[in-house]
C-alpha cells in the first residue's frame, strides 16, 4: 500500500471511532503534560490501534491520540511524538500530521524541550518559536509529491503564524509570564550538541536547539496549516554555562517550564 493510501487507512480507522472533524491538533512534546491534563477528554486511541502509526520509544513520550475540548475548543492532540533519531524516515515522524490534517485540524500547537543557545535565556523558561533552522539531513517532501495535500515547493516565509504569536505574547504579557521569542534549529541527535556545535548554531542565527518540530511543521505549512510553535529551555548551551546534563534533568527542567506552556498554550486555544 502507497503512502497516500496507508495515511487514509489510518483517518477511516479514527474516523470509526470518532466521526466529529476538529480544527486544532496540538503534539504534546516534553514539557506540555499539564496541557493534557486540560483536556476534557472524549476518546483516547493508542497508537499501537491505529493503522500504519508509528510507535513512540522515547521513555518520556506515552503513545495516545486524544480527542476532547479545551474549554469550547474541539481538539485532538498527540500524546508523544516520533522523532528522526528513533530510526524513523521523515514520512514516518510526519505521519501523524497528514492523518490530522484529514480529520479536520486547521492549525497545529507544537511543542517541544530544546537547548538555550541565547545568553538572556534561563533554564525553566519557554520560548514563542518566530522562525526556525532546517538542519536534519533529510526533508519530510522528499520522494513523489502528494499533490492532494499540498504544492511541490511550499513556501516557508512565515512557517509559525504571526497571527499566534502575537496573541500567545499578548497572553504571555497579561499574565506575567518570563518568555523569550526566538529562531529554534532542528538537529538530528540523539547526542546533545558539543560546545562548537553551540557556537555555530548561534552564529548561523539560532536562539534554541532541539531534534523535533521542524518535519511536522514543514508538512503542516505545506498543507496549509496554520502553525504555533513553543519550546522549554531545559539546557544551555551558552558559552560559560554549557554543563553535563542528563535525561533526568532535562525532564526536571521542562517540568519547571510545563506550568506557564501549559496555561499560555490553553488560553491561546480558547481565544483561536
Amino acid at each position: 500500500m502507497n503512502y497516500a493510501d496507508q495515511i487514509k487507512e489510518a483517518y477511516h480507522f479514527i474516523q470509526n471511532l470518532h466521526a466529529e472533524p476538529v480544527n486544532i491538533g496540538i503534539i504534546l512534546g516534553t514539557g506540555l503534560g499539564k496541557l493534557g491534563e486540560k483536556i476534557q477528554v472524549d476518546i483516547e486511541i493508542d497508537y499501537s490501534e491505529i493503522p500504519y502509526f508509528p510507535i513512540s520509544t522515547v521513555e518520556s513520550h506515552s503513545g495516545k491520540l486524544i480527542f476532547g475540548k479545551i474549554g469550547e475548543k474541539k481538539v485532538v492532540a498527540m500524546k508523544g511524538r516520533f522523532h528522526y533519531y528513533e530510526g524513523y524516515s521523515m514520512k514516518e515522524v510526519t505521519f501523524p500530521v497528514r492523518v490530522m490534517k484529514l480529520l479536520g485540524v486547521q492549525s497545529l500547537l507544537v511543542s517541544n524541550a530544546c537547548g538555550g543557545l541565547n545568553p538572556s535565556q534561563h533554564v525553566g523558561e519557554v520560548m514563542i518559536i518566530n522562525d526556525h533552522i532546517d538542519l536534519f539531513p533529510e526533508n519530510p517532501l522528499r520522494g513523489k509529491n502528494l499533490d492532494e495535500f499540498g504544492v511541490r515547493f511550499p513556501d516557508m516565509s512565515d512557517a509559525y503564524s504571526p497571527r499566534l504569536i502575537k496573541l500567545a505574547q499578548n497572553i504571555a504579557l497579561e499574565n506575567n509570564f518570563m518568555f523569550h521569542t526566538g529562531v529554534y534549529a532542528g538537529v538530528q541527535g540523539p547526542n546533545l550538541e558539543t560546545p562548537a556545535e553551540y557556537k555555530y548554531l548561534r552564529s548561523i542565527g539560532a536562539d534554541a536547539v532541539g531534534m523535533s518540530t521542524v518535519p511536522e511543521v514543514i508538512v503542516a505549512r505545506q498543507m496549509g496549516l496554520e502553525v504555533f510553535g513553543i519550546s522549554a529551555i531545559t539546557d544551555l548551551g551558552v558559552e560559560g554555562k554549557i554543563k553535563k546534563v542528563t535525561i533526568a534533568e532535562v525532564l526536571a527542567a521542562a517540568a519547571l517550564a510545563e506550568p506557564i506552556m501549559a496555561k499560555l498554550m490553553a488560553e491561546l486555544v480558547t481565544r483561536m
